[in-house]
C-alpha cells in the first residue's frame, strides 16, 4: 500500500514538473515569436530558418525583405519551432538559394567574415 502511494506520489510530482516545463517553454516560444514579429515588422517581413546547434538549442535565423538579417537562440529546438509557428513568417528547410541571397551584408559582416584574410580588422583587440 505505502508504495502505491510513493509511486502515485512521484507520478504527481513529474506531471507537475513536466507541466510546469511545459508552461515556461510556452512563455520563451511566446517572446521569441513577438521579437520575430518585431523584426518582421521593422524589415517589411521576413522569412526564416532554424538550425539544430546542440546542446545550446535553436537557432532562428531570420532575414527581412530588406535584406537585413538576425538570429535568435532558442532553448531546444521544438521551443524554436512553437516561436516560428506562432510568428507565422515563411520558413526554409535550408540556408541556401533564393532563400540566402536574399541577405544583404555590409562592410561589418565582410570584415568580421574575412578580416584576418583581406586586411580587415585584427581579432585580438
Amino acid at each position: 500500500m505505502a508504495e502505491k502511494a510513493a509511486d502515485a506520489a512521484d507520478t504527481e510530482q513529474t506531471s507537475r514538473t513536466d507541466a510546469r516545463k511545459a508552461a515556461r517553454d510556452g512563455r520563451r516560444a511566446a517572446k521569441l515569436a513577438r521579437e520575430i514579429g518585431a523584426f518582421a515588422k521593422e524589415h517589411g517581413g521576413a522569412e526564416g530558418q532554424l538550425a539544430y546547434i546542440g546542446q545550446a538549442g535553436a537557432r532562428i535565423v531570420l532575414v527581412g525583405q530588406d535584406g537585413a538579417w538576425g538570429d535568435l537562440v532558442a532553448p531546444t529546438y521544438a521551443v524554436a519551432e512553437s516561436a516560428a509557428a506562432k510568428s507565422g513568417i515563411t520558413m526554409h528547410d535550408a540556408f541556401d538559394g533564393e532563400f540566402a541571397l536574399k541577405v544583404r551584408t555590409g562592410p561589418y559582416e565582410w570584415s568580421r567574415m574575412a578580416g584576418i584574410q583581406v586586411c580587415g580588422p585584427s581579432n585580438d583587440r
